[in-house]
Order: structure tokens, then sequence, then C-alpha cells
């Protein structure tokens, strides 16, 4: 680029010109659906997020405070405004991705999902375990795979995903959400309830005498997701996450939410 003469334009025309040549340096065009539009729609699961009816703010509910982070990071990087749409269940933020309502996605990693969309490199983990009611003869995850027990699960998410490929024996009693899927425990419709770690600990002390086991039957693994077919998005947003966790800024970001039981995935 040919610079002006700073004495022609003056210092306030050589510092707009600075801040334009800035801005255009976190553009990419692999992320052209967002910097052509000035803004990133991301779809949201509402169950793991709360909205200030004040001012409309999404604020994550445990580890999705840093899932939010992140979403805000990307467009801070691309220089766009963050536009989050909440969805009450999973499927619903995977059918708005290809129906392309929305650009980006947070989500559990599982086969079933990555041939509907795109998943980016996983960026944080947590297990999946029980929620044992007190007297209840389940001590540790392969208690509760046999003939008779009423397992409460999430519909089409992860935790149940994952539940489903190595429970050979129990029930499952299913509902879309986490606070369905907890009352079809307290109200005695099924023995246990079984999602992440984080959930878990949030419902039990509604359970008195409840017990969130020690193991676990699998890992979440947490992702950026897109529509499926852009590859370039893709690449760019691992790359993007690659870099977080180079520099230190998912650990930190974890760290500063006070969470337990997090980790940055490998």
């Amino acid at each position: 680029m040919t610079w002006p003469n700073a004495f022609s334009i003056g210092i306030a025309g050589v510092i707009s010109l600075l801040a334009a040549s800035s801005t255009q340096s976190l553009a990419d065009p692999r992320m052209d659906n967002a910097t052509l539009a000035g803004r990133l729609r991301v779809g949201l699961f509402l169950p793991q997020y709360t909205k200030d009816a004040a001012t409309g703010e999404f604020r994550g509910v445990g580890a999705h405070v840093v899932s939010l982070e992140l979403a805000r990071e990307v467009g801070r990087r691309l220089n766009v405004s963050i536009q989050f749409i909440g969805y009450r269940t999973p499927p619903e933020v995977v059918a708005c991705l290809k129906v392309g309502q929305c650009d980006l996605g947070i989500m559990g990693v599982d086969p079933t999902r990555a041939t509907e969309v795109g998943l980016s490199p996983a960026f944080m983990q947590f297990d999946f375990t029980h929620l044992v009611p007190p007297g209840f003869p389940v001590t540790k995850v392969t208690d509760a795979d046999r003939p008779g027990v009423r397992i409460a699960a999430i519909r089409n998410h992860a935790s149940t995903m994952a539940l489903a490929r190595v429970s050979k024996h129990a029930t499952f009693v299913e509902d879309a959400t986490p606070e369905g899927a907890f009352e079809l425990l307290r109200s005695g419709r099924a023995d246990i309830f079984s999602s992440a770690r984080p959930t878990l600990l949030d419902y039990a002390p509604q359970l008195p005498g409840a017990k969130v086991l020690d193991d676990r039957y699998g890992v979440n693994l947490v992702a950026l997701a897109v529509p499926k077919g852009q590859d370039r998005q893709l690449a760019y947003l691992s790359e993007f996450l690659a870099e977080l966790k180079r520099s230190g800024w998912l650990k930190r970001t974890i760290d500063g939410a006070g969470l337990k039981g997090f980790e940055v995935a490998p």
C-alpha cells in the first residue's frame, strides 16, 4: 500500500487510514459469511444459558461462561458483532445451522452430529456420570446398567448419545430439557439421572441426600460447529482454537470462571 503524504491529508487522515488497515487485517476471507454481513449469528442451547430480562444479554451457566467468551472472541478477531440466538433443544441448533439461519454453534462432539454439521477440534472437556437419589443401590457407573433401571436422560444430548453406546440393559426415559429430565427422577418416574457432571452438581441440592458418582461413563468434548461443507470456515476456526490453547487464553478463561473439573481439550 502506498501511503499518501501526511501533510496532504492531515494527521487525522493518517490515523483513519491506520485504523482501516488494522480492521482489514482482522478479516479473513474464509469467514466472509460473517465479515461481509458484519455479524456472526451463534446458535445456543438455551438451558445452558440465562438471558437478562432487562438487557437481553446472554450469560453462560457453568462451563458455558467459557463458550460465550469464546464466541465473543471470534467476533473480536473478525471485527464483527455477535448475535446470539437461543433454541430449546440441541437438534434445533443443528437445524439452525443446516438451514443457514446460524453461522456458528457450540455443542458436544458426537459422531452422529458430525454427519449433519462441521465440527471443529474440541476446545474444552468434562465428564458424564449419574445422579443417584438416596437409598438407590448404585455406587458406580457400571451398577446402573442392569435390567429394570430407568435412566432419566436429555433427548439428543451428547451425554445421552454417549451412554446409549455403552448401555446394554437399562431403560432410558427421556425429556427434551435438563429440567424435564431431572423432574423424571424427582417424581419417581426414573431411578437415576445421567448427564454432564456440572449439570448434575447443579441439580443435586434439589434432591436432599442425592449423590453424583465419582466415576464416569464418557467425556464431553465441546466444539464449535458450522454448516456442513464449510471447510474453509473450519480451517480458520481450527487455527483460532489452536492459538488460544498455545497462548493460554483458554486455560485462563476456564480458571477465571472458577470452574471445577473442566479442562482444555487436548
